[in-house]
């Protein structure tokens, strides 16, 4: 119920809102547009689906636990199955990575009927098999800055447009409230795990990530988490071995068997 509230507030401050303010999404197309987002990179699962990705060190990938887990049975996806491609454009990738481990947040529940709980802790970390050199894509910092009416920008691979990353240099912050944030950027299936960055200090910091959306009479609305919580409860779990992961404790309940495994986002 809470979430059914925060999502009907975020969607009444949307239809107050200039429709100008936000930019559109330019295609990172050319070798030089992606200077700077190397770092983000499309996360296939199989042949079942895929999410996005940024690199927060050059083996770990931020991304969204709902990702992770096999929406069919609840089971954790192999990491052995998941294949991170940095600054994917057009077949050619950066770096590609397969996984190794992974860690969901400890409060993540898949059939949790309590939506904003879910939402704010649909976060996980993939740890990759081989570290991608900061020199080919340079991992990105995260920050607190994420205050109701702050500009923010997303990158971020989707159904349509999954063969290059698209890059939407301006949305916005229309609510936060309880950890949780609601923007008004341009998302899609397959836009799960995205970074969602603070641009005021400079080189790019990851505020949030994508969990999940909606379209609206012709507005799209995104919503995720205040990520530095999670995030470090996450690298605790992953220092300390709880609640991680590998192709050694996945069984048949890992196996993806259904398109879309990225999905989570709210038809109209």
């Amino acid at each position: 119920m809470r979430c059914f509230r925060f999502l009907a507030i975020a969607a009444a401050l949307l239809a107050c809102l200039p429709a100008h303010a936000d930019s559109p999404l330019k295609r990172l197309t050319l070798r030089q547009d992606l200077l700077g987002w190397e770092a983000v990179g499309r996360l296939d699962i199989d042949e079942n689906g895929f999410c996005t990705g940024a690199l927060i060190a050059p083996d770990l990938v931020l991304t969204a636990a709902h990702c992770l887990v096999n929406p069919r049975s609840g089971g954790r996806i192999d990491p052995a199955r998941i294949t991170f491609r940095a600054g994917l454009r057009d077949g050619e990738a950066i770096a590609e990575r397969k996984g190794f481990r992974a860690v969901a947040h400890s409060a993540y529940d898949p059939d949790d009927t309590d939506g904003l709980r879910q939402l704010l802790s649909d976060v996980a970390l993939l740890e990759l098999a081989e570290p991608i050199p900061a020199g080919h894509a340079a991992p990105f910092a995260t920050s607190s800055r994420s205050g109701e009416g702050r500009s923010v920008t997303v990158v971020s691979f989707a159904r349509g447009r999954s063969d290059a990353l698209s890059w939407q240099r301006a949305c916005r912050t229309i609510i936060a409230a309880q950890g949780a944030l609601g923007f008004s950027c341009d998302t899609d299936f397959g836009s799960s795990g995205a970074p969602i960055f603070d641009l005021s200090a400079g080189r790019p910091r990851i505020v949030s990530i994508v969990s999940r959306g909606r379209r609206v009479e012709g507005s799209t609305e995104v919503y995720g988490m205040e990520i530095a919580g999670p995030l470090d409860d996450l690298r605790r779990a992953l220092q300390s071995g709880r609640g991680v992961w590998s192709s050694e404790t996945t069984g048949a309940a890992g196996r993806t068997d259904r398109p879309e495994i990225g999905a989570r986002f709210l038809r109209p």
